[in-house]
């Protein structure tokens, strides 16, 4: 695949973290294929991008924050489908304070190519570890 390619996959990774530390779930679809299935230790099963709006609204604590560093990504193509590995440290703070949660996680997705551009279609976050302050 194409530099271009490749460097699309990276820009749909840092748009995963700033959609999720901005909570723009509104924006879900410049991310996620409307199909995606979502796998996470915070939300458990999830199908379908309206599924995975309503279920981060739902959950959402309007004083906690998140910052997520999204690192160390690998990507293999088939085609119009790739495989993409990643680590991600999230860090859970309030305004101005010091994160009380960090959480060291791995991001497996599956992205294909769409007629809008590249679109996760599967997700899967492990959490590998967390630490409470």
């Amino acid at each position: 695949m194409s530099a271009t390619d490749r460097l699309e996959i990276n820009v749909l990774f840092s748009k995963l973290a700033r959609l999720l530390d901005e909570k723009r779930w509104d924006d879900a679809h410049t991310v996620f294929d409307r199909d995606i299935a979502i796998s996470s230790p915070r939300n458990g099963e999830i199908n379908g991008v309206d599924e995975f709006v309503a279920a981060m609204r739902s959950a959402d604590k309007p004083d906690e924050l998140t910052q997520h560093m999204t690192t160390g990504l690998l990507v293999e193509f088939d085609g119009d489908k790739a495989t993409a590995s990643a680590n991600s440290v999230t860090y859970f703070f309030r305004a101005g304070e010091a994160p009380f949660r960090t959480a060291g996680l791995r991001l497996d997705c599956v992205a294909v190519r769409t007629p809008a551009g590249w679109r996760l279609r599967e997700s899967r976050t492990t959490l590998l570890w967390l630490r409470e302050s």
